[in-house]
């Protein structure tokens, strides 16, 4: 019998794991598709959509209940997920690195567990990359979510009325977050610069127009997958002492930089926030990790003398059609690795499935 995959209303996210289009390519390869009613719906997919590809469509109950495999951009909670049948396969984001019990959990639930955050950062797994697709939504969202909170305009404008001059914008990390937080804001007219531990990043910064802001004796680990890696104290404190310097000059600063499985490094200190011009605007990407800046609170808005403090790790939620169709893209090419003929054959010599599979049950062995 042909592997049954169910698609699960988000909650509190308005974003779907998998859109019509997706859909209809797993049909092609065997596969059923079930999706709990309005999964979609936010995202722009309306039911009918996928019903139109093959799809059928049920309640978050029978969902679970006859879906051999569930599918969602982020797990459930502890609550629901206890109540799910042994034997059952969840693809998600359970962020293991940093929820060091979720796998725990699982195998003694006796369900199996496939992390899409756990997808190595390889040439070969590219196309299946969420972390880095959704950064890069995150990064553009940044941008515009610091241009409304700033009583500034971005651009150099000339009027009769006199001149602006453009906003500086010091974007701190520059991954995919990053460098798309400086296309953006280069787009919009600001004067951009940007600062990375990462010897590599400077010429991605140089290329899209920015000003790369440099402390020398970082260490640099190209091994890191696109993370930062922990600094000496000698090099910190130079660091901080640059960024002070920058940060007292910028009107937007965009912080981006996190240590997989660690908590954020502090970048922006208090004393730096009080140091910058009222009216200025810090968002932080790295605030479900701790922040880079030491007054982030997360998922809040804040004022601090005069500063908006903005921590939000997962803007990309905030564009949830396109997130959903570029989560929809990597999933599905996941996937393929796993229908095979309609049915979920578990390669575990293939490195990326053995990789994201952080628990797996007796029952499931290798096909």
């Amino acid at each position: 019998m042909s592997v049954t995959i169910g698609v699960l209303k988000e909650q509190n996210d308005r974003r779907v794991a998998l859109v019509p289009k997706s859909a209809e390519k797993l049909i092609g390869r065997g596969a059923q598709i079930l999706l709990e009613t309005g999964a979609g719906q936010e995202a722009g997919f309306a039911d009918d959509d996928y019903t139109a590809v093959g799809s059928k469509t049920g309640d978050r109950a029978s969902v679970i209940k006859q879906a051999d495999v569930l599918l969602s951009i982020y797990p459930a909670d502890r609550e629901e997920l206890g109540q799910y049948p042994k034997g059952k396969t969840l693809v998600s984001q359970f962020r293991p690195y940093f929820d060091k019990e979720v796998a725990g959990f699982m195998q003694e639930r006796g369900v199996n567990a496939f992390s899409l955050d756990m997808i190595p950062r390889t040439t070969l797994a590219q196309r299946m990359d969420v972390l880095s697709s959704m950064a890069s939504i995150a990064g553009y969202t940044a941008v515009l979510a610091a241009s409304r909170a700033l009583p500034r305009f971005f651009p150099m404008m000339i009027t009769a009325a006199g001149s602006i001059k453009p906003a500086k914008v010091l974007i701190l990390g520059a991954g995919v977050a990053g460098l798309q937080a400086i296309a953006t804001a280069k787009r919009l007219g600001a004067q951009v610069e940007a600062f990375d531990v990462r010897a590599a990043a400077k010429e991605e910064v140089q290329s899209l127009g920015a000003r790369f802001v440099e402390v020398e004796g970082a260490t640099d680990d190209t091994s890191a997958g696109g993370y930062a890696v922990e600094q000496t104290e000698e090099y910190k404190k130079r660091q901080a002492e640059t960024i002070q310097a920058h940060a007292r000059q910028a009107d937007v600063i965009i912080t981006t930089a996190q240590l997989r499985g660690r908590t954020a490094p502090i970048l922006v200190e208090a004393a730096t926030v009080e140091q910058m011009k009222p009216g200025s605007v810090i968002v932080d990407l790295a605030a479900s990790t701790g922040g880079n800046c030491a007054l982030t609170q997360d998922e809040k808005t804040i004022v601090h003398n005069g500063v908006t403090i903005m921590g939000y790790s997962d803007l990309s939620k905030d564009m949830p059609q396109n997130a959903s169709e570029l989560f929809s893209n990597n999933l599905y090419n996941f996937l393929e690795l796993l229908v095979i003929d309609g049915n979920w054959t578990v390669d575990m010599g293939n490195e990326i499935i053995s990789n994201t599979l952080i628990t797996q049950t007796a029952t499931s062995e290798e096909e």
